[in-house]
């Protein structure tokens, strides 16, 4: 039985994402978020979003203004999201933030609610452990952007019920999307593959192989990737990458996923990718999502992104 109202806890761009594509399938979404001008500039993007959609043809008005309708935010604690059935968390992928969601949905929400985590890399057992309800929490990662990519990775925590998982792969499957499953390791089956070829091509830029188009150049001409490493590290946001490399690096302990100092310099100097407006290659939403990129790989990464760059350090992407 498909859950009547979804909650989402977090409001940043898989947050309104996640909530964008429940609410398209006729649920309600209870969105909550502890800064309201998150909230804001998620429902200011989700507009501009169906706008867009709609101009396209892709989408009724009707419908557009059906999907806004049903995502009701909050962020006055979780208790707003008690009357949910399924809570999806979408906070940053930090294990403490998590653990600390968890516990307080634990206390809120009912105790027939399924609890699950759009986490990326860290253990669901883990996050598990810090409820009372251990055998109803799951993994349910959306990749970026959630409504368009068409996977969902499903992950089984140790105690997690056949219950569960059942539930959560029939609310993906009625999202429309296909499902894989992964056991309960550090990155699933996703990230585990992709963020190495992230963090090796932040090597191969700080060594000077190639310039950030040529790396993802080879990667989508040679390889059939829709987007190189690089950009799609800018879209999904450098801290991500960072955080989700330093997690593998820490369970596994093998060398092989150190994080490119590159890469830590990239989000030490807040150049977190589409996000931030700056990472690897400029994002100009002002000229309509264009965007530039750095010629050079060794940017003055002290410089953060509200400062002015010299006009050689970044040209016109053709």
């Amino acid at each position: 039985m498909l859950p009547n109202t979804v909650g989402v806890i977090g409001g940043g761009q898989m947050g309104w994402g996640i909530a964008q594509v429940i609410a398209s399938r006729g649920m309600n979404v209870l969105l909550n978020d502890t800064n309201p001008l998150a909230l804001e500039r998620g429902l200011g993007s989700l507009k501009k979003s169906l706008e867009r959609l709609v101009k396209k043809g892709s989408v009724q008005p009707d419908d557009a203004a059906a999907t806004l309708g049903r995502i009701h935010t909050s962020h006055n604690g979780l208790e707003a999201v008690r009357g949910a059935d399924f809570i999806i968390e979408a906070v940053a992928e930090d294990e403490g933030l998590k653990k600390e969601v968890f516990r307080k949905l634990d206390r809120a929400t009912r105790v027939e609610t399924i609890l699950a985590s759009n986490t990326s890399s860290i253990s669901i057992t883990r996050l598990a452990s810090v409820t009372s309800k251990p055998h109803r929490v799951v993994g349910m990662h959306f990749m970026h952007p959630a409504p368009v990519v068409p996977l969902v990775e499903l992950a089984k925590g140790m105690h997690t019920s056949q219950q569960t998982y059942e539930a959560a792969r029939s609310l993906a499957e009625s999202l429309g999307k296909s499902v894989c499953v992964a056991q309960d390791r550090p990155g699933f089956l996703v990230y585990r593959l992709l963020m190495p070829l992230v963090n090796e091509a932040f090597f191969l830029l700080s060594e000077n192989v190639g310039s950030a188009d040529d790396i993802d150049r080879s990667m989508r001409l040679g390889t059939n990737m829709q987007l190189g490493p690089l950009r799609m590290a800018d879209n999904i946001g450098l801290d991500t990458c960072l955080s989700i490399m330093r997690t593998l690096h820490s369970q596994f302990g093998d060398s092989k996923y150190r994080p490119c100092p590159l890469l830590v310099q990239y989000v030490d100097a807040g150049l977190l990718g589409a996000k931030s407006g700056r990472g690897v290659f400029q994002h100009d939403a002002a000229s309509g999502g264009d965007k530039q990129h750095a010629s050079q790989p060794h940017l003055n990464l002290t410089m953060m992104p509200g400062n002015k760059m010299p006009n050689n350090q970044f040209h016109q992407h053709s």
